[in-house]
């Protein structure tokens, strides 16, 4: 919009006071300045104020009398004088006509035809007549404007472009939108004042005079700008149309600013207001234009950085008259203003610069290091997200900065370690043999002054360990590593090449930094104090795991430990027990909780390492030495992991990775429901009953807990008093009672012992179980030992119980009628299950390598190894469907407990010790079976006695995968097998009505018929006294199969007459009978039929042979169909 340059704007002061109305400052204006303000001015002073205090009433006489003195003050009273109701009329009659006529510029309401042209009728016009002009030329783009779908005019006008009238058309312009605000709303017209030549200037004015609307008109033309300015005539001049405004208003710069931020318009506008507007701000502050590009490009918000990097990417292609080449050049100025003097090669400001070569390294001064940090970065966001392409002079300039060498400070450091960042992530600034050696000394300053650097800038991570890891990265060559790490020490995700880093590679791993030097310059890294994840930066620690990780100690025989001759030998069991000295007694250990952990990460990695690489060691026939279970036992794993879970945010990735090594190498410490009982330790409510304990300590020993539980049966409230206020204390603090509570365990079981004690010192175990798990299963297992075993005083080991897992169930026998105890009983022989998987597992690994290779049988992998799988397999499916057998056994009542449940059942009641014991075993058994069915089908393939089926069925929820094997179940030749399937099936029938139960019943009525065909006598009988009464449930639970079980129970009847030699006169009418109520089933008169069978049955059956059993059970079966139909109905 140059061609508005020569044209007097309104300036600040003038726009500040009449925003205000400071009438003093209005008539400080010069007349020319007062000129522009003359319409507000006017209506001002003639309409009736809404104001009526006397201050403003003074106020108005100050400006008439200013006004009185000014000769267009009369021309504009005059236009004020119009009808504008009348006006507006017209104007709306010819926007209808202008829309009728699709926007052509036919005939006007508003002008009648010209004789001459725009300039000279307005000159010639009275003040309506120009009011017309004026509106029909501004409805004419306005209407133009919308029909433009956005494609960007400039409208020719000689009203608008007439240097002598522009004034008296700019007062026409204020007036109209003054007194037709709804038929021109300001945002609209301003938008079509950027489609004529002096648009700004209109806009400025019109603007000034409604100062109000400032904000208003400048979110109007920014929403509707372009998202790219720079790339269009429309967008330049909507921004440059924005400066004048914001020149004309400064305060409200930074409110523009923010909105083209918000809208994602007009990037260059933002840029340029900045260039603008330089507040003076300190030598050592960042800059406002550093911090607002950098804010938009390392912001958090996507969309505006992909906003502005588009800006900086087109921006590069046009001339440079544009705002981005303003923005670098301002950039490099006080990039240049901060390099020490000595190093400053180029004074970027005219042609003619000044050329001097240095090579002297000033440092760089204290009060410019973070200004210089912050240009870095940004350089790094420019270079990196936006794609800047920098010239020779800003590349040249850059690598002086970066090499810069600053003070000592945290500052300090932090630049140091950008910089490095920096010229690994855009090697390209380095393209000279002069650059190259610039960096090769700048870099062994680096490694020089590390230690300095470190000791007195007082910071715990220094970029020394930052220059060592690049430079082991470089030689194990991870480049995606160096990659991230640019990256996280930037702040910033950038693309980079990692064949970009070639040449940095060479000089790392041939110049500077070989792999030897490394390796000895690790060792002499201090220890980092109080490690934690919140240091920040690159420490020692980083550096050593890499170099372990890449075995570069042992490549070049440095010596990591204190005696040179166990050079990277693993760390010694007694080593390991000083680490864990006293954490679980009275004492605590001297080291802390994180160097705890670090041991046992080590000594789980480090036995996984050697069950993953035991082909790679059998080969090279070495055995290195395991650390054994005794040491195992020693370190109160759980209370480690149980510490590491509140201890998360310190220890970063260290928590879960151990979990992970100890769900593959100690799944028995891993149990769900162990999680779950954490949880309920760890509660509310356990937090508010811990507030009752006034002290830490308990006010009870161990001797008299025993004592206690010696006296249980006289002395059981004082034992309970006891074991409540034990409740109270932590898991921590419960560790030594817990042999005192173990070993009286066998004391509970006499009879007479209060339930509230048996419950109450399983909650204890429980709590126990949280920080101790194995050791106290070992002494809950040796507690509850029989008696006879007792006074033996035989003692199983860890190594016992995880060797035999049912170990457990050879307890003593009341154990199975003490439902708390039989829960621990349980939850430990779950545990010892898994920890057997493990172990075998382990084992298999460890041995099969090397007794492979003694047996010289390296060449042949397949059969040692498949048998030895296979063998393991089988054990381990042997140890569980054992302990699933011996359980079901436990659930099996003694004749005394049956007639006791029988008793009550009479009275109303199910409520017993048994039923609570059957309820624990049968929710183990559904955890079993769901997590490996194949257990599920090997003991239902055994059989189990056929009346622990309806509590099978009932109390396992997952009894209903037997749906699956029952058909091969039933194809298996032996007759008790087959008799056990379709006795399960009836009942999963009546449990599960499914259509697949449907399908597998039809299966089953389907076998009974075909070995109704194959079975001899005897076997007949055998088969179909068991089966016959699960013809009841099958029709019961399904009744479509009510035909095809009375086909079946007819041909079976007729099969069992034609055998019979004796009584044929009574099998003859009964199978004329069973025909008659296969037919009519209805009408048999049930109670009489079912009375006179049961008669018949006692009087008749009690010598009869097989056969004739036979025919009076299925007469019986038929009966109890009929009668579950008829009751169904």
């Amino acid at each position: 919009m140059a061609d508005s340059v020569s044209l007097q704007f309104v300036s600040p002061y003038a726009f500040e006071a009449m925003q205000k109305v400071d009438v003093a400052r209005l008539a400080a204006l010069s007349d020319p300045e007062l000129r522009l303000l003359l319409p507000c001015l006017v209506r001002m002073a003639l309409c009736a104020p809404a104001d009526q205090s006397n201050a403003w009433a003074q106020d108005k006489k100050l400006i008439l009398r200013l006004l009185s003195g000014v000769e267009a003050v009369n021309s504009i009273v005059a236009l004020l004088s119009v009808d504008f109701h009348a006006l507006e009329q017209d104007a709306r009659k010819e926007q209808q006509l202008r829309h009728k006529a699709g926007g052509s510029n036919g005939e006007s309401i508003l002008v009648s035809q010209l004789q001459h042209g725009l300039t000279l009728e307005f000159e010639h016009s009275d003040p309506l007549r120009r009011l017309r002009l004026a509106l029909s030329e501004l409805l004419a783009i306005m209407n133009k404007l919308a029909d433009s779908n956005g494609e960007f005019f400039l409208k020719s006008s000689e009203l608008f472009e007439s240097p002598v009238y522009l004034e008296e058309v700019a007062d026409v312009l204020c007036i109209l939108q003054a007194e037709l605000p709804s038929l021109l709303p300001i945002t609209e017209v301003a938008e079509a004042l950027l489609h004529v030549r002096n648009g700004e200037w209109f806009l400025c004015l019109l603007v000034a005079n409604v100062p109000d609307s400032f904000s208003e008109v400048c979110r109007g033309l920014i929403k509707n700008g372009e998202r790219q300015d720079e790339e269009s005539v429309g967008g330049r001049r909507r921004t440059e149309a924005l400066r004048q405004l914001c020149q004309m208003n400064p305060s409200q710069a930074l409110n523009i600013r923010a909105m083209v931020v918000e809208e994602c318009h007009l990037p260059g506008l933002g840029v340029a207001l900045i260039l603008d507007y330089k507040p003076d701000t300190a030598d050592e502050a960042v800059s406002p234009l550093v911090s607002y590009v950098s804010g938009l490009l390392l912001g958090t918000n996507g969309k505006v950085r992909t906003w502005f990097s588009m800006f900086i990417r087109n921006g590069q292609k046009r001339e440079s008259s544009s705002v981005l080449w303003q923005m670098r050049r301002q950039l490099l100025l006080e990039l240049v203003a901060i390099l020490p003097r000595s190093r400053s090669t180029h004074v970027p400001n005219d042609s003619d610069m000044d050329s001097e070569s240095s090579s002297g390294y000033s440092g760089l001064r204290e009060e410019h290091v973070v200004k210089a940090s912050a240009l870095l970065r940004l350089y790094c966001a420019l270079m990196g997200i936006a794609g800047l392409r920098p010239t020779d002079e800003e590349a040249e300039q850059l690598l002086q900065l970066m090499t810069s060498r600053p003070p000592a400070t945290p500052a300090g450091v932090r630049f140091v370690s950008l910089s490095f960042c920096k010229l690994l992530a855009f090697s390209t600034l380095v393209s000279t043999p002069e650059q190259e050696q610039l960096m090769v000394m700048w870099l062994s300053w680096m490694i020089k002054e590390e230690e300095y650097f470190e000791s007195a800038a007082g910071v715990s991570a220094s970029f020394g360990e930052m220059l060592l890891l690049v430079a082991m990265y470089f030689h194990s060559n991870q480049l995606s590593a160096i990659i991230e790490l640019v990256c996280s020490t930037l702040g910033m995700k950038i693309a980079i090449k990692p064949s970009s880093l070639s040449k940095m590679k060479t000089i790392f791993t041939q110049e500077i930094f070989t792999e030897q030097v490394v390796t000895a310059h690790a060792v002499r890294v201090a220890v980092t104090n109080n490690l934690s994840a919140n240091i920040t930066g690159f420490l020692p620690i980083h550096c050593i795991y890499q170099l372990l990780r890449s075995r570069a100690f042992t490549k070049h025989k440095v010596s990591i430990k204190t005696n040179p001759e166990a050079t990277n030998q693993p760390i010694t069991e007694q080593e390991i027990l000083n680490v864990f000295q006293g954490l679980a007694g009275v004492v605590r250990s001297q080291y802390t909780i994180t160097t705890q952990l670090l041991i046992l990460y080590y000594i789980l990695s480090y036995e996984e390492a050697l069950l993953a690489n035991t082909k790679t060691l059998a080969l090279m026939q070495k055995k290195p030495k395991s650390y054994s279970p005794a040491l195992m036992d020693q370190i109160p794993i759980k209370h480690l992991i149980r510490q590491a879970q509140g201890l998360q945010q310190e220890l970063g990735g260290l928590h879960s990775a151990l979990l992970r090594l100890l769900a593959t190498n100690y799944p028995h410490l891993c149990m769900v429901e162990d999680w779950i009982s954490e949880e309920e330790v760890t509660g509310t409510l356990p937090l508010l009953r811990k507030m009752l304990l006034t002290s830490s300590s308990c006010k009870y020993s161990q001797t008299q807990l025993r004592e206690a539980f010696q006296n249980v049966l006289s002395g059981g409230p004082r034992l309970l008093r006891i074991l409540e206020h034990l409740t109270l204390l932590s898991a921590g603090d419960l560790i030594p009672y817990a042999e005192a509570l173990t070993a009286s365990m066998g004391l509970l079981l006499e009879d007479g012992v209060s339930r509230r004690i048996l419950q109450t010192v399983s909650k204890l175990w429980m709590v126990l179980n949280t920080v101790m798990p194995r050791k106290l299963w070992v002494m809950t297992v040796n507690a509850l030992q029989p008696s006879v075993k007792l006074l033996r005083q035989q003692k199983y080991t860890q190594n016992d119980l995880m060797v035999d897992p049912l170990i457990v169930l050879r307890c003593d026998s009341r154990v199975f009628r003490c439902p708390p105890l039989m829960d621990i009983t349980l939850h430990m022989l779950n545990g010892y299950l898994l920890a057997s998987k493990a172990y075998l597992n382990a084992h298999l690994k460890e041995t099969a390598e090397f007794e492979r290779s003694n047996l010289g049988l390296s060449g042949q992998p397949d059969t040692p190894e498949v048998t030895r799988e296979e063998l393991k397999n089988a054990l381990l499916a042997a140890q569980d469907s054992a302990a699933v057998q011996i359980l079901l056994e436990v659930c099996l009542p003694s004749p005394q407990e049956e007639l006791s449940v029988q008793s009550r059942e009479a009275e109303g009641g199910l409520l017993s010790d048994l039923r609570e014991v059957q309820c624990l075993i049968c929710c183990l058994l559904h955890q079993m079976f769901i997590a490996d069915p194949n257990i599920a089908k090997l003991v239902h393939f055994q059989g189990y006695p056929q009346a622990l089926l309806p509590l099978t069925v009932a109390g396992i929820p997952s009894m209903h995968i037997c749906l699956d094997f029952i058909p091969e179940l039933l194809t298996q030749p032996q007759l008790e097998k087959q008799i056990f399937a379709i006795q399960l099936l009836s009942h999963l029938c009546t449990q599960y009505a499914l259509p697949k139960s449907l399908s597998v019943a039809r299966l089953a009525i389907s076998v009974m018929g075909t070995l109704l065909t194959v079975l001899t006598r005897a076997k007949r009988f055998a088969f179909f006294m068991p089966t016959l009464p699960c013809l009841v449930s099958f029709c019961k639970a399904f009744p479509p199969l009510f035909d095809d079980v009375m086909s079946l129970l007819v041909q079976v009847g007729q099969v069992s007459a034609a055998d019979v030699t004796t009584k044929a006169r009574d099998i003859d009418p009964l199978i004329a009978r069973l025909q008659y109520l296969r037919q009519k089933p209805q009408e048999i008169p049930l109670s009489e039929s079912k009375c006179s069978l049961r008669k018949r049955s006692a009087e008749d059956l009690g010598g009869a042979d097989p056969d004739v059993q036979l025919c009076y059970h299925i007469e019986a079966t038929f009966m109890d169909i009929i009668s579950s139909s008829t009751q169904a109905l």
